[in-house]
């Protein structure tokens, strides 16, 4: 058994947002992933935010991995339609396996409340022990598609950081 079972999972956060680097625009999506996070046990050891830059977010996505920074790291912002979003293709560079099931439960999951959720390009993958998930960047949505996966989220991790070796139930 891990030493994660003795100590919470460290949570790292990147929100991509060229306003937000800039300082034009306050960035909340960050902040709330921090809050929500806490509230389930996760210890926050690293929030940044950087411009919609592939080469920056790929390079700080793989530092936090390769230095074992975090076990889990959530990302906000990046993952539409709009010209500089870059945020899937950064995580799909440095990952080394791809977990498709959960972008695929949250867009389930914000498919009932709004159509729009169809337009995501989140993913979520593996580097090391470490899972990324790229999360929207609006707050509402940050709130929607978090609650939707935190919960078995921390099963994925007790897996990856070998905290628990059974992935079957028992009854």
């Amino acid at each position: 058994m891990s030493e994660n079972k003795k100590r919470p999972y460290r949570l790292a956060v990147i929100t991509a947002s060229d306003k937000g680097y800039t300082g034009q625009r306050v960035d909340e999506s960050g902040p709330l992933i921090c809050q929500m996070a806490k509230k389930h046990g996760y210890d926050v050891v690293h929030a940044i935010i950087l411009p919609d830059d592939l080469a920056l977010l790929a390079a700080e996505m793989k530092r936090i991995c390769d230095e074992n920074v975090a076990d889990l790291l959530l990302t906000t912002g990046g993952t539409g339609f709009a010209p500089r979003d870059c945020m899937p293709e950064a995580t799909q560079q440095i990952v080394e396996k791809l977990v498709p099931g959960i972008p695929e439960a949250m867009r389930a999951y914000s498919l009932t409340i709004t159509n729009r959720a169809m337009l995501s390009r989140a993913v979520a993958g593996i580097r090391k022990k470490t899972l990324i998930v790229n999360l929207p960047g609006s707050p509402k949505s940050v709130k929607e598609n978090l609650t939707a996966i935190i919960d078995a989220l921390k099963h994925g991790l007790d897996i990856l950081t070998q905290a628990d070796a059974e992935c079957a139930r028992f009854f």
